[in-house]
């Protein structure tokens, strides 16, 4: 798919995320300070659409559902920050330069 289409079904769909978050945050007790996550997990599931094995979309996506997690049960995410980004970047280094490898 032309990266023009992408970009304008992805920005389509933000907006429509970012019209319903605001109607939530109108309309009901959750404040746009709670919901905000959902539109990192909107952007990281539309560039896995196009491309499933996209490790960005999953980032996103999974960053999304972390920070909408600490919103709405108050996990203490700072106790475990310390080791969470250390491990992950190494992580992601290891991905980065096996993949490289590969091809």
């Amino acid at each position: 798919m032309p990266s023009e289409k992408r970009n304008v079904i992805t920005g389509g769909l933000i907006l429509i995320t970012l019209g319903v978050l605001i109607f939530i945050h109108k309309t009901t007790p959750y404040g746009f300070g709670q919901t905000w996550p959902i539109i990192l997990i909107v952007i990281g599931i539309s560039t896995l659409i196009y491309r499933f094995k996209a490790i960005e979309g999953w980032f996103i996506a999974m960053a999304g559902v972390v920070f909408l997690i600490i919103e709405f049960y108050g996990f203490d995410f700072y106790k475990y920050s310390k080791y969470i980004l250390p491990v992950f970047l190494i992580l992601m280094g290891i991905y980065v330069i096996l993949r490289k490898r590969k091809r």
